[in-house]
C-alpha cells in the first residue's frame, strides 16, 4: 500500500518537474541558418536621416520601424512602396510613424 503511494507521488513529482522544465523553454525559437536575415538598422538609418532639420527625432523614429519591419526604404524620402509594412505603421494620432 506504501509502495504505490510512494510510486504514485514520485509519478506526480516527475510530471511537474517535466511541466516545469518545459515552461521554462521559449515558445518559439528561430531555427539555425533561417533564410531571413536581419538589416543593419543603425547604418540604414543614418543614411535615410542625414538630410533631416531633426536627425534625432528622425533616427528613433526610424530604428523602431526598422526593428518592426526589418526593412528601410531607400534614399532620404519617399520610397514608402518598397516596404508596405515601413509604411504602414502610425503614431496614435493617425500620422505616419516612420520617416
Amino acid at each position: 500500500m506504501s509502495l504505490s503511494k510512494l510510486l504514485v507521488a514520485s509519478l506526480l513529482a516527475s510530471v511537474l518537474l517535466f511541466h516545469l522544465v518545459d515552461a521554462a523553454q521559449p515558445a518559439y525559437t528561430q531555427p539555425q541558418g533561417s533564410l531571413l536575415q536581419h538589416i543593419d538598422c543603425n547604418g540604414a538609418c543614418s543614411g535615410r536621416c542625414r538630410l533631416s532639420s531633426r536627425p534625432h527625432l528622425c533616427h528613433r523614429a526610424c530604428g523602431t520601424c526598422c526593428r518592426r519591419c526589418n526593412c528601410v526604404p531607400p534614399g532620404t524620402a519617399g520610397n514608402q512602396k518598397v516596404c508596405p509594412c515601413y509604411a504602414s505603421l502610425t503614431t496614435h494620432g493617425g500620422k505616419r510613424k516612420c520617416p
